[in-house]
């Protein structure tokens, strides 16, 4: 037990000091950003105080003066970091008063359309779960097939909030613009709500799954416990493995609803941020990053927490079964992402040979035979540039993914030591790293692609360690150190082929939501510029006209539906759990691994 004591004191500090130097780091690159811009930062704020005043360089001296730029930004960093021990953040370069305040304010707004956003969320998450959890009690567990799920998570935001402000302006009579009260938190919440339900609800459902295979399931099952109890326990056994996962949709919606915020005027965190980083207005955007992250730090500590008061005294993190259950290939289940992926093979082939930039016709023409998809506010035909747009979008998002899964497989087999990085970057939107790397590099395709790769990789690492201190725990993994086995051989041989085919699936799962990042930066103008036919663009034109022309948006949105189910159907099939009565296992589950009725 000492020895266990004293294998276990370093594993805090190296967690501490990851955390303490990963924000370090971020908020030093914060504060170089108005250099590593390569723009002038005395003109950018000389802009903002006054959109009409010359930029002379006697007034642009002055403001150097007046912020004392001329110091330098190593100097001005230290200068904010020694105010923050002080509790002091800083007064605002555009405005001149205390940033805090300001800061503390739109985190109130967006923490409140947060917990607005969770009542849509959980009863739609509830939904998608129930299927899977009455067929895991009944001796029949598998996977939903997702489709409202898919369907769900592949909707934009951003497209959502522009019908919800057309739908809430004319029939609902409810306020679409402002934060005026209550109601002002309706629509938002809608339109954060649907989407982020249905990623938890479909996580949770293959967790689902994945616990009714245990044998411990089997157990209650044989003793005649009643269904009820067995249900409750499977779904507490299924939502500690996801509940880290929960915790960062969480902080992603919290600090990634910008484009709603936008959309509906709301003086959220997120849209605070965004203005912060276009003004280069560095103290407001600095005390904006540093109050996220610290958001970020004690929502990952509170799930871990949580996590561990699931998994409870009986099914602890030493003794967690992890049953390598069997898979069992059906054809028809086939069917489903073959059928998907020739939609949107078809809408490529026929779409390729059309020409994306012409305008051919009328402006804003309906569906014909002429221009299937009809055409945009330019006359361009939408099913041209959906087609010619699917090969970048489709394209960026595999390249990014599959870059996120390794750098998530890799940093999350080290979690305490990497697990500054992994909170740090959930904690960072992709329209926040959009931000900084467009400011840095300017919008592109490739600036949207790294910033959303900066974040993505985040959830794969953590699900990656939470899975890895499962398998670890096995007895016969636990007892491998014994027989001479190495820690490489025990990572290689054993941990990482149990891990990475359910990451794997669960990064497909992410596809579509790397999609719709990268279509979302686009959509707000910091990914690839018009006239690219990139699916964030013609999202954006048909968001502009959502009301008059629907069928702008309705052509890249069906793709997007088509990319979700697909890899949601793909997902599933890469591993469909077979009957429960005949599970295999790698090794026996504990006695202390099995919860007591």
């Amino acid at each position: 037990m000492t020895g266990a004591r004293t294998r276990g004191r370093p594993t805090v500090p190296v967690a501490t000091l990851s955390r303490v130097l990963t924000v370090a780091a971020l908020l030093g690159v914060v504060g170089l950003l108005p250099w590593l811009s390569g723009r002038d930062p005395a003109l950018s704020i000389l802009r903002a105080r006054s959109a009409e005043q010359d930029p002379t360089p006697e007034a642009l001296e002055a403001v150097r003066r007046d912020l004392g730029l001329a110091d330098g930004p190593v100097a001005i960093l230290l200068r904010w970091v020694g105010g923050v021990l002080h509790g002091d953040f800083g007064t605002s370069w555009n405005t001149g008063r205390d940033v805090l305040p300001s800061t503390l304010a739109a985190l109130g707004v967006s923490a409140t359309l947060l917990a607005c956003a969770a009542l849509v969320a959980v009863p739609v998450a509830a939904a998608l779960v129930a299927p899977a959890l009455r067929a895991g009690v009944t001796g029949a567990p598998r996977r939903t097939s997702g489709f409202a799920a898919a369907a769900l998570t592949a909707t934009p935001e951003f497209l959502l909030a522009s019908i919800g402000v057309v739908v809430g302006s004319l029939y609902l009579s409810l306020p679409s613009y402002g934060w005026t009260g209550p109601q002002s938190a309706i629509l938002p919440a809608l339109a954060l709500g649907l989407p982020a339900g249905g990623l938890v609800g479909r996580l949770l459902a293959d967790s689902v799954s994945s616990a009714s295979t245990e044998h411990w399931v089997v157990t209650w099952s044989a003793a005649g416990i009643d269904r009820r109890r067995t249900a409750l326990a499977v779904l507490r056994r299924a939502a500690a493995a996801v509940t880290p996962q929960i915790g960062l949709v969480a902080v992603a919606v919290l600090g990634g609803a910008v484009a709603v915020e936008q959309v509906f005027a709301v003086p959220g965190l997120g849209r605070t941020m965004l203005g912060d980083a276009r003004s280069q207005d560095l103290p407001a955007l600095q005390a904006d990053v540093l109050v996220l992250l610290v958001v970020g730090v004690i929502v990952g500590i509170v799930t871990t927490a949580a996590r561990r008061a699931l998994l409870g005294a009986s099914v602890h993190d030493d003794a967690v079964p992890v049953p390598a259950a069997r898979f069992v290939r059906r054809r028809r289940h086939a069917a489903i992402p073959v059928a998907t992926a020739l939609g949107i093979l078809a809408i490529v082939l026929v779409g390729l040979p059309r020409d994306p930039y012409a305008a051919t016709t009328a402006k804003y023409a309906p569906p014909s035979s002429a221009a299937p998809f009809g055409t945009d506010a330019s006359g361009r035909d939408v099913l041209a540039r959906v087609a010619h747009g699917a090969a970048t979008t489709i394209g960026t998002s595999a390249a990014v993914l599959l870059a996120a899964v390794v750098v998530g497989v890799v940093l999350g087999c080290a979690p305490r030591l990497f697990v500054g990085p992994i909170e740090v970057s959930n904690a960072a939107p992709p329209v926040v790293t959009g931000v900084l790397v467009a400011s840095i590099q300017g919008p592109s395709a490739g600036a949207a692609a790294l910033a959303v790769l900066l974040v993505s990789w985040a959830p794969l690492a953590a699900h990656t360690a939470a899975l890895a201190a499962e398998v670890r725990s096995r007895p016969y993994v636990v007892i491998m150190p014994s027989l001479g086995a190495s820690r490489s051989r025990i990572l290689l041989g054993t941990v990482l082929p149990a891990v990475v085919p359910t990451v794997v699936r669960h990064a497909l799962l992410r596809l579509p939501g790397v999609a719709l990042a990268l279509a979302a930066l686009g959509f707000l103008g910091l990914g690839p510029t018009p006239p690219s036919p990139d699916w964030g663009l013609v999202l954006a034109d048909g968001v502009a006209a959502v009301e008059r022309a629907p069928w702008v948006a309705a052509a890249p949105l069906l793709s997007l539906i088509l990319l979700s189910v697909t890899a949601v159907a793909a997902s599933s099939l890469a591993g469909r759990p077979g009957r429960r009565t005949t599970p295999v296992t790698s090794s026996p589950v504990s006695n202390s691994a099995v919860p007591t009725p």
